[in-house]
């Protein structure tokens, strides 16, 4: 996956146009004519860059505007009563972020930068004038919805009725997957995010996570190198998730 240059700041503060942006299927519906994407470009109002480290926005945030990222990668967490962080997703580029806001008019959660990254900023009123007045984007943005609910459910799924081999093989492949479809190796990929936030994330302690990228690199299912990771054997990690996986499931 590539990222930005170290200085981020050298990039110029011009407003990106959706029409020659390498994500735009991403962020803008298929089909539109170049007078109603032009419209669409007129609902950003600037880019914001984050460091890695730092806050797209904290919970607790007034909610304003929706963030596609054209650039980099972000986790999203909330904090539990005890203080602890539960990483409810992780984000890249072509994504919209900030959907959690739309509810109470705050952010819910807190989103933070795993590399330099760079977003759209589009004000949620401006949305809102689009959705009415091209339909095509109201579907779109129905959809985005929509997917969210999806992935919700899927997230119950991961963490009810899966074990820990078949959480992180059902990871690895959606990252694959979601690399592809943005224009990189789905074989060979980077992990932003460390063990313990993929760990968090699906319900497993950090030594869980370690132990089992262990034992698919000695299964020659991957290879992983720090936070590189190589997929060799794509159907064997789909075998672990589909239950079809004859050796000792490791549970947490």
């Amino acid at each position: 996956m590539s990222t930005l240059s170290p200085n981020l700041s050298a990039i110029p503060s011009l407003r990106v146009s959706c029409s020659h942006c390498n994500l735009r299927e991403h962020c803008v519906p298929l089909g539109l004519s170049l007078r109603d994407i032009d419209r669409l470009e007129d609902l950003i109002a600037s880019r914001k860059r984050i460091h890695r480290g730092e806050p797209l926005f904290r919970a607790g945030d007034r909610f304003e505007a929706i963030y596609a990222i054209r650039l980099g990668f972000l986790k999203s967490s909330v904090m539990s009563s005890d203080g602890r962080e539960q990483v409810t997703n992780f984000h890249m580029s072509g994504e919209l972020i900030g959907l959690d806001g739309i509810a109470n008019e705050v952010h819910s959660c807190d989103v933070i930068a795993l590399e330099d990254t760079e977003v759209c900023v589009i004000p949620y009123e401006r949305i809102l004038a689009a959705c009415s007045e091209i339909e095509d984007y109201n579907l779109h943005f129905q959809k985005i919805l929509s997917r969210e609910i999806v992935r919700q459910h899927g997230l119950m799924l991961l963490l009810g009725s899966m074990h820990a081999e078949e959480r992180l093989a059902a990871f690895l492949l959606n990252l694959s997957q979601r690399f592809e479809s943005r224009g990189y190796s789905r074989t060979e990929f980077v992990l932003r995010m460390t063990r313990a936030e993929i760990g968090s994330y699906l319900g497993l302690k950090l030594e869980t996570v370690s132990r089992v990228l262990s034992r698919f690199s000695h299964d020659r299912l991957i290879a992983v190198n720090q936070k590189h990771v190589h997929i060799i054997d794509a159907e064997g990690l789909r075998a672990i998730v589909s239950g079809q996986n004859p050796e000792e499931i490791i549970e947490e």
